[in-house]
This record gives C-alpha cells, structure tokens and sequence, in this order.
C-alpha cells in the first residue's frame, strides 16, 4: 500500500497551493466578511481545469480521480474553506450529476462549459420543511405534453443566485415515494425560474447560499435526466461521492488550523519559552494531528473505492462522519490555543472555527452518517 503522493497530486498540491496564495488569501477577509462570491475566481479555478476534475477529457474536463479531486478541495479550504466548498458542490453535485445520469447529448450540452466554469452549477434537493426528510418534498412536476410545469422552492443551494446551471430533484409521484422524484437540469433565464432569499451565514460566507424558486416553471422533457421515478435514487448515489466531498473540505479545514496553531505555539511565548514546550499545548497538537491522520486515511480509502467502482456507501460515510467531527474539533483546539487571540479575525483559526461546523450538517449531519453506517452494517 503506497501512502505517498503520486507525481501528479504533488504538482497539483503544489499548483493550488500557489493559486491559493496569489489569488485567495488576501481577499478571503473582505469576501467573508460581505458575503462576497467571486465569480471570476472560479472562471479562473476553470481555466486551470480544477473546475472539471473528474470530467473526462474528451467533455473539456481533466480526467482525473478521486484521491486528486480530495488534494484539490484540501489544499484550497486550508487558506478558504468556503471556496472550497464551492468547489465541491460544483463538481461533485451538478455536474457529477450530468455527467453521470446524463444521455450523450446531455452530457455535450452542459458538461464542457461546466467543466471549464464557463457556468456554474448548482444542485437542489433540499427545502425549507424536508430537510433529510427528501421523500416529503413539496416541489413538484407535472406533465404537460412534451413539457413539465414545476411549483415550489428549494432551500440552502449553493450557487442558487450565481449558478447558470441546476440539477434539482422534485416530485413526481406521491408523497413519501422513493420512486416518485425525478431529476431535472434547469437554466438560468428559463421563466418561472428564479432565485430567493440569499442566507446570512455563520461561516462559509463566500459560498452563496439562497433558495431556488419554481413559479409555474415550464421546462422540456428533454431536460430530464434519467427515467421518471429516479431522482432519489439517483440523488442518494451523487451523495455517496459526496460524502468524499465533505471529508476532503474537512480535512483542509481541520489541516489549516493545526499548521496555523503549530506555528503559533513556537512563536507565542510565555514564561520565557515557547508555549509548544508546554505538555497542555504539546498534548493538544498530539491529538489534533492523530485525530488528522486518521481522517486522511479514511477519506483516501472511500477514494480508492470510489475510484474502483467498489461500494463505498459506508466508507463514504465514516470518512464524512469522522474527518467533520475531526475538523470540529481541531478548530477548537485552534482557538483554544491561540487564546484570545483565537477569537479575533486577526488570526486565521477564527475563521476556521466558524466554518467546520457546517461540514457536520451539510450534506447528511452526523446523525445521518451514523444512521447510513448503521443500516449498512446491519445488512451484513
């Protein structure tokens, strides 16, 4: 079993990095503090082809895998992990969802301009009263000829004001029916469709976040993706690859508060040392990169699965589960350790602190891990 990089995650650890630094850290105060989505940075993530890493070449993307797609997201949300997340959700959820229910023209319609960031992508399941409860939603589809007329709202999407592209999943059926939902791909412009109320966010506050309307929304057959009666299903396999999604954001986020409290801990000094020599800090770092080591290598496991088409479901959602609750944890560490001065935004770790906790509730809390885990287990 071979832990180190390939030469290829290590140019492109390398290469983000760089990116990171030039074209993130000295604005990521000013976007979180205004809420500020920089569009024009994820033109440029596109130009670079981080945009459409697991895209195919021949559909414009890089043709990459799994273990690269978690360096990529890691390396980004250890200088800003809410660009990080915008990352994720734009390839692992809209357009990960094209490309893998998606017909042949369907796939050479939206994925190359996806995969270049040429648009951006959104995905909507949630809604403001169905939260992990997708079987009760309210948004629903009904045919009309070769067209469906959509009613409803979705609820905490990201790029729902910025997105140029949608998958969303509504209903079709009866209420309560795994098999009554089905997945459409809307476009920006289309009548009926817009865009609500954009949240005011804890942490992640340069990750939009707004609600998706569907006002008698008319859109062609041609947009479905897959059968009738499959969008559960389908949207429970995207959340599979999702979970990798999450943990990678984890893992940069818990990552960046350790690098910034080890540093801090050799260069603050009390008592005439520095407060590394000091067991209840030394003690703290033990843990915090232990806790780290562990979720990397729970994470680079679901990739490998992943990346061999093997059933990941459970090891998808360990890593997701534990490397959130890892990075949690970590950030408090980190704030702890910096002391006061953890708790002003002159130090990075604040900011740290603020965005984990949405990697315990986007995408499944841990609650649903554990209850996905279980199930899981109990079958064997």
């Amino acid at each position: 079993m071979n832990f180190d990089y390939s030469e290829t995650q290590a140019m492109i650890a390398q290469s983000i990095r760089d990116f990171a630094e030039q074209h993130i850290r000295p604005f990521m105060r000013e976007w979180d503090d205004t809420q500020y989505f920089p569009v024009d940075l994820f033109k440029k993530l596109g130009e670079m082809g981080f945009m459409g890493v697991l895209v195919p070449e021949e559909l414009g993307g890089s043709g990459l895998g799994y273990h690269e797609y978690i360096t990529i997201v890691e390396e980004i949300s250890k200088v800003d992990p809410s660009i990080g997340l915008s990352v994720a959700a734009h390839n692992s959820l809209c357009t990960n969802h094209i490309l893998t229910f998606g017909n042949e023209e369907q796939k050479k319609k939206w994925i190359p301009k996806l995969a270049t960031a040429e648009h951006i992508g959104a995905w909507g399941l949630t809604e403001h009263n169905t939260g992990s409860d997708a079987g009760g939603m309210n948004t629903t589809a009904v045919k009309d000829g070769d067209h469906w007329i959509v009613n409803g709202a979705k609820n905490f999407i990201t790029h729902a004001k910025s997105g140029d592209v949608a998958v969303v999943i509504v209903r079709t059926g009866e209420k309560g029916d795994s098999r009554g939902m089905t997945a459409f791909v809307f476009e920006k412009g289309m009548e009926g469709f817009t865009s609500g109320k954009k949240e005011d966010k804890l942490g992640m506050r340069a990750s939009e976040t707004a609600e998706l309307i569907f006002d008698n929304c008319r859109i062609p057959d041609a947009n479905r993706l897959g059968e009738v009666g499959d969008g559960f299903i389908q949207a429970m396999k995207i959340l599979d690859g999702g979970r990798i999604s999450i943990g990678a954001l984890s893992l940069g986020i818990a990552k960046g508060a350790y690098e910034a409290s080890l540093k801090y801990s050799k260069e603050r000094y009390q008592f005439g040392q520095p407060i590394s020599n000091f067991q209840g800090i030394a003690f703290k770092l033990a843990d915090m990169a232990t806790e780290i080591e562990a979720s990397e290598l729970l994470l680079h496991k679901a990739a490998y699965l992943k990346n061999n088409n093997r059933k990941m479901t459970v090891a998808g959602a360990m890593s997701k589960m534990y490397s959130s609750e890892v990075c949690v944890r970590v950030s408090n560490e980190a704030v702890q350790i910096h002391g006061g001065y953890g708790y002003t935004k002159d130090y990075p770790v604040e900011k740290f602190y603020r965005d984990s906790k949405l990697c315990t509730i986007g995408e499944g809390t841990t609650e649903i891990q554990k209850l996905v885990i279980s199930r899981n287990l109990l079958k064997e």
